[in-house]
């Protein structure tokens, strides 16, 4: 692929010169430029329309600094086309007007399989042939603009506006990335007036709508209406701070190379100029292949990064699209299949909330019945306080609700001037509508969540799955799917009811059996001895992991003592914060925990006292130790529980922050990193010989 200057010599000329040497060299700081742009300008075609970039961010943004700073030290060697120039004109008060040499026009709309084939009909009876050729490529959903190059320099861009005159945008165009300033090859037209779509992509949109949120800034309801506002800001540097794309799909003007013979072949020049062209443009033989790339991509219109409403059905031959013409104000020979749509109108009729599987508490609307993308949607997402607030959504308004493939709907905005008077705004319970509990929001945090995890029956598979984990009351044979069924056949409401099943019961559940069944209640009744740090860690208390749970046995060392602990208290056992110290006060208040916690001794689980230790006093206190490999003396487990007796904080990854890693036969990548980042490393000998040390000094 040809760059125009030899810039592969020119950058071998820059390792040769110093840049001192160039600044009285004139001709050679001109070379110089010239081949930095025209590096730029390849890389930008590789990755923006190939997808096939050959060197690094790093490499381009080198490059790019480097074209900065010579036209910082010789602003005479600045020119309009320069990668660098993309943004830097001033804000604008008004956006001029421009008259499209050839109308932008619509296109017609199908919305259905009976229409297009009507309109494949028509086109056949027109031109007298029995079939027709067409290219079928996506309706992106953005803002179509018009692209007007001439000698291969852009020198203006609009928007389609009414079809006959648009805005000038060209201050704009410039600031997006995949906008080719000089168009490339040898064999460019003299004048060319392209056609594309401006869209951002559903990753862009949500990171813009993040972005503008964290400021107290206007979020925007889809990616169609975010591309529109950035690329009609008045100010370019706002719009060169927006995600926004562009793909072409046609042709106004095309003046000095010889005419293409079918729109497949004019869109594939486009693309060797340097221009951005859909890549999964295909060509129909006949009206049922159209159809049937339509319903392919329906199935998968949700994993394409960008929205697209249909698709576009054109005539390939551009003899023939010739021929065929206008009507009114669109092309007889193209046609845009139209998908159902995924956004409609209605009612909100009410605001309950939801208690999930971890307590979390959803707003969800109930609406008035609406088709969206051809289902019918009575319910939709509100996510959470903050949400509503910033949408200010009500009881009674008209809402806007999206539906994206599985997507659980949403409610995108409100339509304001629709409100009805005296609407009132929405405020979370203060107490779980299941089980009574306070509901509370730990600052920071958007999220509003139950605090009877133990007692909360929407919150009872959740809890028993956690309380029965191997790292908690071990309790073997007690899976996800017999929980499930106990739960639905109401044979457990909360954890402590375990502990009354019977083996005959349970044997008549299914895939049980006498001998499941007996295992089972062995297991249990197993399980009832066990430790104060397993124990804490089985409530389940929000933000309490096994570290925290043997921190607290460790340092407080009795269950009343911690049940009854305020925040100050709670604050001095290590790694234990505000926010920890809040979420284990919130759980141990409500009484409803409280009553699951008796029944559960009163069933005889029980544990030793633990021998409570003072920070201070611990060899390992605030060190993070690795596990890796396995251990031929002690279980991972027992060798986990025997550093955090120490006071060591065992963690799953080994970083710059690891302390000590244990490797143990056929350690792996975390041994590896350890040795690269110099942590210190014991065999299992070394570390049973560190644990003797420990329990003699604390014998002495």
């Amino acid at each position: 692929m040809s760059c125009g200057y030899n810039w592969r010599r020119a950058a071998a000329d820059l390792v040769r010169y110093p840049v001192s040497n160039f600044m009285s060299v004139t001709q050679s700081m001109r070379n110089e430029v010239d081949a930095l742009r025209n590096q730029i300008n390849f890389h930008n075609y590789l990755y923006y329309v190939l997808d096939a970039p050959e060197v690094t961010d790093a490499e381009y943004d080198r490059l790019l600094r480097r074209l900065e700073t010579l036209e910082r030290q010789y602003p005479e060697l600045i020119t309009a086309d320069s990668p660098t120039q993309r943004v830097g004109a001033a804000p604008v008060a008004e956006f001029a007007k421009v008259k499209h040499e050839i109308p932008m026009l619509s296109l017609g709309n199908a919305f259905s399989a009976e229409e297009v084939t009507q309109f494949d009909q028509r086109l056949c009876a027109r031109l007298e042939v029995e079939c027709i050729e067409y290219t079928v490529e996506p309706k992106l959903d953005g803002l179509a603009v018009s692209l007007l190059y001439e000698h291969g320099h852009l020198q203006r861009a609009a928007t389609r506006g009414d079809g006959a005159t648009g805005e000038n945008i060209t201050q704009n165009i410039r600031t997006l990335a995949t906008v080719p300033l000089v168009l490339r090859g040898d064999d460019i037209p003299t004048r060319l007036e392209v056609r594309g779509e401006v869209i951002m992509t559903k990753s862009g949109f949500e990171r813009l709508n993040r972005e503008q949120a964290a400021r107290g800034e206007k979020t925007f309801a889809n990616p169609r209406n975010a591309a529109a506002g950035s690329l009609r800001q008045l100010d370019p540097r706002i719009t060169a701070q927006r995600p926004l794309e562009i793909y072409c799909y046609g042709v106004g003007v095309i003046e000095g190379v010889p005419p293409s013979a079918r729109h497949r072949e004019l869109l594939q020049r486009l693309q060797s100029w340097g221009l951005r062209v859909y890549a999964g443009i295909e060509v129909a033989r006949n009206i049922d292949d159209c159809l049937r790339t339509y319903a392919a991509m329906a199935q998968r219109r949700d994993q394409l990064p960008f929205d697209i409403d249909g698709m576009v059905y054109k005539v390939n031959d551009l003899r023939l699209q010739q021929e065929l013409g206008f009507v009114s104000r669109a092309p007889r020979w193209a046609i845009a299949h139209k998908f159902p749509a995924q956004e409609e109108m209605t009612q909100l009729l009410a605001i309950d909330v939801q208690v999930g599987r971890t307590g979390a508490i959803t707003p969800v609307a109930r609406l008035q019945p609406v088709s969206v993308g051809g289902v019918i949607v009575t319910n939709a997402t509100l996510h959470n306080q903050d949400e509503i607030e910033r949408k200010d959504v009500r009881v009674g308004d008209t809402v806007i609700v999206r539906r994206a493939g599985d997507v659980i709907p949403e409610v995108v905005s409100v339509v304001l001037s629709r409100r009805p008077a005296h609407t009132q705004a929405f405020v979370m319970p203060c107490k779980c509508p299941v089980c009574g509990s306070d509901v509370e929001r730990p600052d920071g945090e958007v999220v509003a969540r139950c605090t009877g995890g133990l007692y909360c029956s929407a919150q009872r598979k959740e809890a028993i799955r956690h309380f029965a984990m191997r790292t908690a009351m071990d309790i073997e044979g007690l899976g996800d799917k017999l929980i499930e069924q106990l739960v639905d056949a109401d044979m457990i409401k909360d954890v402590a009811d375990i502990y009354r099943l019977q083996a005959a019961s349970l044997a008549a559940l299914d895939r049980m059996g006498d001998k499941s069944a007996a295992n089972l209640v062995q297991a249990l009744a197993r399980s009832k001895e066990t430790t104060l740090a397993r124990f804490i860690f089985a409530l389940g208390i929000r933000d309490v992991g096994e570290a925290t749970a043997q921190s607290l046995a460790n340092h407080v060392g009795d269950l009343d003592a911690i049940m009854a602990a305020d925040g100050e208290r709670l604050q001095q056992v290590p790694d234990i914060g505000p926010v920890v110290a809040d979420s284990i006060q919130s759980f141990f208040r409500q009484s409803h925990n409280r009553e699951v916690i008796e029944r559960l001794l009163a069933a005889g689980v029980h544990w030793p006292a633990p021998m409570v230790t003072p920070a201070s006093a611990q060899p390992l206190a605030g060190k993070t130790v690795v596990l890796t490999g396995t251990l031929t003396t002690m279980t991972r487990d027992a060798a986990k529980a025997r550093l955090q007796a120490l006071g060591a904080k065992v963690s799953a990854s080994v970083s710059k922050k690891t302390h000590m890693v244990i490797a143990g036969a056929e350690a792996g990548s975390k041994l590896d990193k350890a040795q690269e980042l110099g942590v210190r490393v014991l065999d299992e000998a070394a570390f049973l010989a560190l644990l003797d040390e420990y329990a003699a000094q604390d014998a002495g």
